[in-house]
């Protein structure tokens, strides 16, 4: 049976970085526009106890979401050692586009993904290049699309990427705005013919009827600023508590198909948006299976990182398996989970086998 396995990844981690006291002197208000009740020095101490955050990365000007797209696509063809001629697909999973330092509009045209194949110098045609609108779980959304392209047999090698540059579009008057960063993480995914090694099962979900805005455009809790500029805007409560309750039951699922025991899993990705949310999906998780939590079975890259959405699960894959967290590994014969949740509301896991 055809399968489809991981034979590169790559990371760009934007150079400059964000700590939390550089947010002392912002003029955080409430959604009504109201002044704040406390000081920014408690409103940060709050949010670092709840999301775990202390700095975050944000691109230099001169780049773009498909400038930290090439970046980490380049390392990722590196450590698959193929040839870019070769690739049947290229999916960049972003959300906003191109937006660039300073602007008010995101551009989608052409695609990221026909940008990064530009910037790749692929002149193969029959490489199709494309972009997913996923939220947060875009990446791994391409990963599972990879997958199916491969086990039809419509392509061999396919470059997934995640980009964004989310501190450009964050109302500096919310205090959320402390969450986002900026990254790109990227793999390749190849066709394999070895049957127990590579992705072994998945799932996916939109859930619309009550959830599709919880995280939105909305105007600036500055009232005097132009209502027609949007940013981005989430119901963080909703988001916890949506995500507490559907994620761990999505990566039931997948690891169901899989037929893979919940002991043979040694590290579970999540999507790295909340260290306290995360922390309480892991731990929902094994209670679905009445067992402990494994030791460093949830490796974490946010408290230096922050929240850069389709990003995030790549990038602490490379991290891990480049040796660059500390006392996290994935050796041959390992099960992992991939997990992500974000606008859409979107959730999915893969289980995955080295």
């Amino acid at each position: 049976m055809i399968s489809s396995k991981i034979t590169g990844t790559g990371t760009f981690i934007p150079s400059l970085i964000k700590t939390n006291s550089d947010f002392l002197k912002e003029e955080f208000l409430n959604s009504d526009g109201s002044d704040f009740s406390y000081s920014n020095d408690v409103v940060i101490e709050k949010f670092k106890a709840i999301t775990g955050i202390e700095e975050r990365r944000y691109a230099i000007k001169e780049y773009t979401t498909s400038d930290l797209a090439f970046f980490a696509s380049k390392k990722a063809i590196e450590d698959a050692s193929i040839n870019p001629e070769d690739l049947d697909y290229i999916i960049v999973a972003h959300n906003f586009g191109d937006v660039k330092q300073g602007a008010i509009q995101g551009d989608t045209l052409p695609s990221l993904a026909s940008r990064v194949k530009y910037l790749l110098k692929i002149e193969n045609p029959n490489c199709v290049a494309y972009d997913i609108l996923f939220g947060c779980p875009g990446w791994v959304e391409g990963v599972i699309q990879a997958q199916a392209f491969i086990k039809v047999g419509m392509a061999k090698k396919c470059l997934v990427i995640g980009a964004e540059t989310l501190s450009r579009v964050v109302d500096k008057h919310d205090r959320d705005a402390m969450i986002y960063s900026d990254g790109a993480g990227a793999c390749i995914v190849e066709k394999t013919d070895e049957q127990d090694s590579g992705i072994l099962g998945h799932a996916s979900q939109t859930f619309a009827k009550d959830e599709a805005y919880f995280l939105h455009f909305g105007k600036s809790f500055n009232t005097n600023l132009d209502k027609d500029t949007r940013y981005i805007k989430m119901f963080g409560r909703k988001i916890y508590e949506f995500a507490l309750t559907n994620v761990p039951l999505a990566m039931k699922s997948a690891l169901e198909k899989s037929n893979v025991a919940i002991d043979e899993v040694k590290k579970v990705f999540i999507h790295q948006a909340n260290e306290k949310m995360d922390e309480a999906i892991i731990k929902r998780f094994y209670r679905l299976y009445k067992k402990p939590i494994p030791k460093g079975v949830m490796p974490m890259s946010i408290h230096k990182l922050g929240n850069s959405s389709v990003a995030t699960v790549p990038t602490l894959l490379d991290l891990v398996l480049k040796g660059k967290i500390k006392n996290q590994e994935v050796n041959k014969g390992d099960v992992i989970i991939l997990a992500s949740v974000g606008a859409g509301m979107n959730i999915n896991a893969v289980v995955y086998k080295y």
